[in-house]
């Protein structure tokens, strides 16, 4: 037979085992779907606290596992939302992020820690293990990257006195809190949370466990003794967890002893110093506002006396603390 004496009735059609019927362009609406924040993520399962007061444990949508979700995540449901033992709802939808808190771990990979947050409260001890004023640096640099309100609690100031290291950072404005055994500054810190996602952050051992277990006693958060051979602590907290309080939210984070930034820039810190942010305005435009730079109006300005030179020697400071490699 000649192909030429063939025509549409002798192609074989292979049937289709999954129906004729193609495969829809559109997707379900979600409009009217619970919604709900997570409270804590953990092995690919998601703690959700809905809108309705129900608190579900819930999946991950396939469609959005490359992106993740992170502790305090605005989040649309579906699926069982009863709350249940066994229900298993499903996250369709993650909300736009008004600020996100990231980090470079230890083998180079950026971790997303928390979103949505307000404030970031750095706590560090006065003694044992001893405050490290370059991790300090780096958790500012976070905030004023997110437009987060920094405020720095030191605990055990029955063991030391922290006034030597709380003068680093007398030119940045930042809020300090002083608390130890005798006097936990209960009051004050009640005050600091009320209204506002308020992530604590620090490295292990520094009380930052205790501290939160004083403002959200239901909580239990595990606490840990201080290794007095090498000053460290350890990790009692293996995952970000937010924590409801009166008027408030506590996220609980694991204890670090690095904090690598990704991409950062001085210039994405000089709006946490607005006087230096005016002035810089006039530098030229590829200015890293640097010790050492040419033509930087910052040096001019702090020559005339019309700047500090210890509010632009604590900036330096932080944005030199960038692309540092000691991560301490």
């Amino acid at each position: 037979m000649n192909w030429r004496d063939l025509d549409e009735d002798d192609v074989r059609v292979r049937p289709n085992p999954r129906g004729s019927r193609p495969r829809t362009k559109i997707r379900p609406s979600y409009e009217n779907a619970p919604q709900g924040m997570v409270l804590e993520v953990h092995l690919a399962r998601y703690r959700v606290l809905t809108d309705d007061g129900v608190e579900v444990l819930a999946t991950l949508a396939k469609e959005l596992r490359s992106e993740g979700c992170v502790t305090c995540d605005r989040v649309v449901l579906a699926g069982d939302v009863s709350g249940k033992t066994g229900a298993l709802a499903r996250i369709v939808q993650i909300k736009p992020r008004t600020s996100e808190l990231t980090r470079i771990a230890d083998d180079g990979s950026e971790q997303r820690i928390v979103a949505n947050a307000d404030q970031l409260v750095i706590v560090m001890a006065a003694a044992n293990p001893e405050p490290r004023t370059r991790l300090v640096d780096r958790f500012l640099v976070a905030a004023y990257r997110q437009n987060l309100t920094p405020v720095l609690v030191i605990t055990k100031c029955d063991l030391a006195d922290p006034a030597e290291f709380i003068e680093n950072f007398s030119a940045t404005n930042l809020q300090v809190i002083k608390t130890s055994k005798q006097q936990p500054a209960t009051l004050e810190l009640m005050k600091l949370i009320q209204g506002k996602k308020s992530v604590f952050v620090g490295h292990s051992g520094v009380g930052k466990s205790t501290l939160i277990n004083i403002l959200a006693p239901l909580s239990a958060r595990a606490t840990g003794e201080v290794n007095e051979a090498t000053g460290k602590g350890k990790h009692t907290s293996s995952s970000a967890v937010a924590l409801k309080v009166d008027g408030g939210w506590i996220i609980d984070t694991p204890g670090v002893r690095t904090f690598g930034l990704a991409g950062a820039t001085a210039n994405e810190i000089l709006p946490a110093f607005s006087e230096l942010s005016e002035v810089a305005n006039s530098c030229p435009r590829d200015c890293s506002h640097l010790e050492g730079s040419p033509d930087c109006e910052l040096d001019v300005a702090v020559a005339s006396a019309s700047l500090k030179p210890e509010r632009l020697a604590s900036f330096r400071r932080l944005a030199e603390s960038i692309s540092s490699v000691d991560w301490q």
